[in-house]
């Protein structure tokens, strides 16, 4: 694998974690299998996103012809993919908070499919929410407005499932000009310049009827070229570091960027740990739902948990099987899962660890579930109106930008 810079070292490694934790296979097998049979609402509950929209109303308000455009969107899209694609920042590779993106826009109307996502001190469960803007407000949410740098409506291969298949093009470098004039042509002009976003503070001027590219003057009213057809694609700098497989990739990302690719058959975990125990190699293990040691007698143990009471010193095997539901090594793991909303795969983890029989002390694992409730509650008060003032400054630190 060829060397990499900190920075790039360090973007990869955030990517690598969230193409880990993100969108688990599970949610992208279960969106999959409801899209495909026309369940596009089914899809949606799969992949965690809130349908904010009611296509009666949207007839009654808009025309029928305009809630049969958004059924058709809605009937193609791939919720999973979406999230797949959906801005993220730093340091954990968390959904960019309180983002409204347009997904489509539809002519002739002010009307935006948007997707937007929650401020963070309610981002617990990394929810998704769909709705249909049209200049209105949108009740609590921060930032209404589809934000014009995180745009999808010009690339609906990002989320739409008809067009996913663009990806490996539409990812090609030098991508400035093709992408600019796609902008330009929904902005309803034929030529002209458009900013690029290269930093916080630093934009270039591409003009294409001159053909040239200046350092933006301060102040200018450019369409901006978004993100997406500025920036390096993840998967693709992944596979080309080295880092990931086709297979960890989502399927239609995959199929897109590595032509012919076949999925390889799913690997199962040995449900047995081996524990150095006084010199020789022992076994733990799942019995009747619970973690226990392979290679004592039950005597035995009811001894050593005598002895240990005393002593203060238990037996390695009792040891290694306490410090697994207190603070098990796959700690950081089942946080992930948690952080990125995934409850029943950080669930799933924490039986395959311990057994579905076992119950949690006090410690780190029963600390971090703990947190995770009472973030999911605070998500429920903001998507009900109810969220107190002020919360998210007791909730939530700051988090970097990463796109």
């Amino acid at each position: 694998m060829r060397s990499l810079t900190v920075n790039e070292d360090s973007r990869l490694s955030l990517w690598l974690r969230v193409r880990e934790f993100a969108v688990p296979p599970t949610m992208i097998e279960s969106a999959t299998a409801r899209r495909t049979v026309g369940d596009w609402a089914g899809a949606c509950a799969a992949a965690r996103v809130d349908i904010d929209l009611d296509l009666h109303t949207t007839a009654r308000t808009h025309g029928r012809e305009l809630a049969n455009r958004v059924r058709d969107d809605l009937r193609h899209l791939a919720p999973d993919l979406l999230r797949w694609h959906m801005p993220r920042i730093a340091p954990d590779g968390l959904l960019r908070p309180g983002l409204t993106v347009s997904l489509a826009r539809y002519r002739d109307t002010a009307v935006h499919l948007v997707a937007r996502t929650p401020p963070a001190w309610a981002g617990a469960g990394q929810r998704i929410s769909l709705a249909l803007w049209d200049g209105s407000g949108a009740g609590q949410h921060p930032h209404p407005h589809p934000h014009r740098r995180f745009r999808l409506d010009l690339h609906r291969h990002l989320w739409d499932a008809r067009r996913a298949a663009e990806l490996r093009v539409r990812s090609e470098p030098d991508r400035w000009v093709p992408e600019a004039r796609i902008l330009l042509h929904a902005e309803g002009r034929a030529e002209g310049a458009v900013a690029v976003r290269l930093g916080r503070r630093r934009r270039l001027l591409l003009d294409l009827t001159a053909g040239w590219v200046t350092a933006a003057p301060a102040g200018g009213d450019w369409p901006l070229l978004p993100d997406a057809a500025t920036w390096v694609l993840p998967d693709l700098a992944l596979l080309r570091a080295g880092l990931i497989e086709a297979d960890r990739l989502h399927p239609l990302v995959a199929a897109a960027l590595v032509p012919g690719h076949s999925p390889a058959p799913a690997r199962r975990s040995c449900g047995e740990r081996l524990v150095e125990c006084r010199g020789v190699q022992h076994r733990i293990g799942l019995v009747d739902g619970v973690l226990v040691p392979l290679d004592h007698d039950p005597a035995e143990i009811h001894c050593e948990k005598l002895l240990s009471a005393l002593t203060g010193t238990p037996l390695p095997c009792l040891r290694v099987i306490e410090q697994a539901h207190r603070d098990p090594v796959g700690l950081l793991d089942i946080r992930a899962r948690l952080d990125h909303g995934d409850v029943s795969g950080a669930l799933a983890a924490i039986e395959d660890l311990l057994g579905p029989g076992a119950s949690l002390p006090e410690g780190a694992l029963r600390d971090e579930l703990e947190r995770a409730a009472r973030r999911r509650v605070l998500h429920g008060l903001f998507r009900s109106g109810l969220a107190e003032v002020g919360q998210e400054d007791r909730e939530v630190p700051r988090q970097r930008s990463r796109r």
